[in-house]
């Protein structure tokens, strides 16, 4: 952690944002909500969990507070401990009392370069690959990597958000949008420029949430059988 902080920065967290910073998680499988920011601050992302926003007087930083009952932050504290320092990922500069403040990335999230039609490189699908590999020698488990998740800035690729990298089950969503990235994308979308509009793709992630559900489901009900065709035996 870096101790390096202005204090007037740490002021304003502590005395601004975090007395009069208004969220809620209605909907685990949902954006929290976000009812009011005092100012200066402002609401730079938000995810299933917690907000992140920045002071203008500081843009280099941002800080990510968690909703009001919403577990994670222990555990993403302990994930940017082992990350250390890895340019594809952001770093912890400071962390206490349910809320973290993290080095800034900039970039487009390969959710939104579809909405706008920007060209995404090959390079930037290498770069997370890499990511991801750096983490496991960390010890991690990279978990819940998807488009909303990953950005592109200047034609390299960043992970955004790693509070789920200490979970051990496994995860597809990041193989299954690199099968999407060369069957369909590189060879149909990119040379074409489509602009995907955000409808057509909230639907794709809703679709494919439903169909993983499912999978899910049939692989536990599969288990449960093959566990009673055990006892019978």
């Amino acid at each position: 952690m870096d101790n390096s902080l202005p204090k007037y920065f740490l002021e304003s967290i502590y005395q601004e944002l975090l007395p009069g910073l208004q969220i809620e998680s209605i909907n685990p499988r949902d954006p929290i909500k976000v009812s009011y920011i005092p100012q200066p601050w402002r609401l730079l992302g938000k995810g299933n969990y917690a907000a992140v926003v920045y002071h203008p007087d500081y843009p280099e930083n941002v800080v990510k507070v968690y909703a009001p009952g919403r577990p994670g932050y222990e555990e993403e504290v302990e994930v940017y401990r082992r990350l250390r320092s890895h340019p594809a990922f952001s770093k912890c500069l400071y962390a206490k009392d349910g809320f973290l403040v993290l080095k800034r990335l900039y970039g487009t999230t390969l959710y939104d370069c579809m909405h706008l039609g920007l060209p995404i490189p090959k390079q930037v699908i290498r770069d997370v690959d890499e990511a991801l590999e750096y983490a496991k020698t960390c010890g991690l488990h990279p978990h819940d990597v998807h488009g909303r998740n990953v950005m592109m800035y200047e034609g390299r690729g960043l992970v955004v958000d790693i509070s789920d990298f200490l979970q051990q089950e496994p995860c597809a969503k990041w193989n299954n949008l690199k099968r999407a990235y060369y069957w369909l994308y590189l060879p149909l979308l990119r040379p074409l420029r489509l602009r995907v509009p955000y409808s057509a793709l909230d639907f794709i992630r809703k679709f494919y949430r439903l169909v993983s559900s499912f999978k899910h489901l049939c692989h536990q009900l599969a288990r449960k059988l093959n566990y009673f065709k055990y006892l019978k035996l």
